[in-house]
């Protein structure tokens, strides 16, 4: 059953998770394209190494909007709970909770890429290894970090295509847009590029 009574608290709720969702997006994209891209070195582990020790503002500053992302991620959710529960209560719960769940694998994505700072660090203990040991395993774990973003993908494409149906069943916005969002999520639902290789 289409609903077509909007309360102030959705009102509300909807300009949160417009002004959330576009800061976001716009602080994870400028955190990969613009901030941790150009230090990834793809298959060069000392080139990316010498870049991180060379930019370490840079590089924190890139895992801090990995974790501003983090934070907007459940505002979102929170906003499009309230948006869409009286469509559905289940499924906007279910819809909030597996967007929440791919935040917190998120979130493990930029604090595992702090061990590829401490690696190459000038720690005692570290003294051990050879420099290009240490390079290479800073590049491992700073691949190895995303794989957390990437096992949470399903769960983002789960939420947003729960998401996008209920906005078709809600009359909210035109049909065919929110079909549309329903396509579009379950086809593709990853802002971010592979900084594994």
């Amino acid at each position: 059953m289409a609903i077509n009574s909007i309360d102030n608290s959705q009102r509300t709720a909807a300009k949160v998770a417009g002004i959330s969702g576009l800061i976001t997006f716009a602080i994870v994209v400028f955190g990969n394209f613009v901030l941790l891209g150009p230090l990834v070195i793809p298959r060069n582990a000392a080139d990316t190494a010498r870049n991180i020790l060379a930019h370490e503002t840079q590089f924190r500053a890139a895992l801090t909007c990995f974790i501003s992302y983090d934070i907007g991620a459940i505002v979102l959710s929170t906003a499009l709970y309230v948006i869409l529960a009286p469509i559905n209560r289940g499924l906007a719960l279910a819809g909030a909770l597996f967007r929440v769940a791919f935040a917190m694998l998120w979130l493990i994505a930029p604090l595992n890429s702090l061990a590829a700072l401490r690696l190459l660090g000038d720690a005692p203990y570290l003294k051990i290894f050879e420099p290009d040991r240490l390079q290479t395993l800073a590049r491992v774990q700073l691949a190895g970090s995303f794989d957390d973003y990437y096992v949470g993908l399903p769960l983002f494409g789960l939420a947003a295509t729960i998401c996008a149906w209920l906005w078709f069943k809600s009359n909210y916005i035109p049909g065919g847009l929110a079909l549309y969002g329903v396509i579009w999520n379950h086809l593709n639902f990853s802002p971010m590029i592979d900084n594994r290789s």
